[in-house]
């Protein structure tokens, strides 16, 4: 175990890739980064995994994006430090940063619901990039404040989250896997096992193959789907996702009609039992909703469209049974549950190699996994610290 008695209390010099202005690369600079206050946590992160989240914000679509920011929350940490008042974790644990917290108050209604994961203990000050009593931990080489991001802000060698937002994970995890359930692929498998409860022999419809788009995949063939049709425009992504279990797969640019009624009246009767959008493209969700079974059909959205979208479609394919629904970190309860993710995956019940397609070495080589991502044939870019 990593002694940290020498930084405990003291602030940290640490390198970080800071997000200056959006559609910029990111800068490599040394950043302090305070020490946790009460109710806080200061982690030394391991590895960090790029989510298209971080590109959104980055490109300037996210109507929360601030800047200058530290992006990045998908990460495996080690606790170097805890402020006053912090219990349930301890320096040298092993933790899984969670941009949906989960308070566990009594007085919660939202954690205390099994119907929701939306905590909203610090949903006010988490958006607007700063701690919960309103400073940010994070000063550059002038002392000048950089915005926190999701709460998380892993794209740092250190950095300080909520006790409520830290998930502890066993130590048998390697943490540079570890990190892929602290966003997408946690919330592929939620979507499918928590938002709708895909039933055995059930059909199930998954736009975009993106990680998020695979855990879908891989979610449904664990909960018994019999029919999993999988849509995407680079067919070069549909041999990973009939490993995972696809028995159709829909190239939608090659058809010679609307990809909803080639789904709902070529590959079936009446559409799928189940849809879901890992796109955030509206349109898809859209052809996602209008596949779906008449009578019963659910579409779940997961992907997030940029500011000022809205979704449409025709009053009437609800009255006719239809039923839309959205999901966030995949319903999962963070503290409770992705502990329980990662026991599965080291347990042989949740194999989750094959999301990671690109690996790093260093902080400074986030913009590397970001043009990775960027290129369209990678599903998670892992970077080691």
């Amino acid at each position: 175990m990593t002694d940290f008695s020498s930084t405990t209390g003291k602030p940290i010099t640490c390198k970080a890739m800071v997000a200056r202005a959006a559609k910029q690369p990111l800068t490599l600079e040394e950043i302090i980064v305070g020490p946790p206050k009460a109710g806080e946590v200061r982690v030394k992160v391991m590895a960090n995994a790029l989510c298209h989240t971080d590109v959104y914000t980055l490109d300037g679509s996210d109507p929360e994006g601030l800047f200058p920011c530290i992006l990045g929350h998908e990460a495996g940490c080690v606790v170097e430090s805890v402020g006053e008042g912090v219990e349930s974790i301890a320096p040298g644990d092993h933790v899984v940063p969670c941009y949906t917290p989960q308070c566990c108050e009594a007085s919660c209604i939202f954690c205390q619901s099994p119907k929701t994961n939306l905590c909203p203990k610090i949903r006010g000050t988490q958006g607007q990039g700063i701690m919960p009593d309103g400073t940010s931990r994070f000063t550059d080489k002038d002392g000048n404040p950089i915005y926190h991001f999701m709460g998380c802000s892993t794209m740092s060698e250190y950095t300080v989250l909520a006790e409520i937002s830290c998930a502890k994970i066993s130590k048998d995890m390697a943490l540079n896997r570890a990190c892929l359930f602290g966003c997408g692929v946690s919330t592929g498998l939620g979507a499918v096992w928590n938002t709708c409860k895909v039933e055995v022999n059930s059909s199930v419809a998954v736009f975009g193959l993106g990680a998020v788009g695979l855990a879908v995949v891989q979610g449904a063939k664990m909960a018994g789907a019999s029919k999993i049709i999988v849509v995407d425009v680079n067919p070069k992504k549909f041999d990973a996702a009939i490993a995972l279990g696809a028995t159709d797969t829909v190239d939608p640019s090659k058809l010679d009609k609307p990809v909803q009624q080639y789904i709902a009246g070529t590959l079936t009767k009446w559409g799928v039992d189940y849809s879901f959008d890992c796109t955030g493209h509206t349109e898809v969700m859209r052809a996602a909703l209008e596949c779906s079974h008449r009578g019963w059909g659910t579409s779940c959205v997961i992907g997030v469209a940029a500011s000022g979208h809205e979704i449409s479609t025709r009053p009437f394919q609800l009255v006719t049974g239809r039923v839309w629904k959205g999901t966030a970190f995949g319903g999962f309860k963070s503290r409770s549950d992705v502990p329980n993710l990662v026991q599965k995956s080291l347990d042989g019940e949740l194999p989750i190699d094959h999301f990671v397609t690109h690996e790093f070495d260093g902080v400074d080589k986030t913009n590397d996994a970001i043009e990775a991502l960027h290129g369209g044939e990678c599903l998670r870019a892992v970077v080691t610290y």
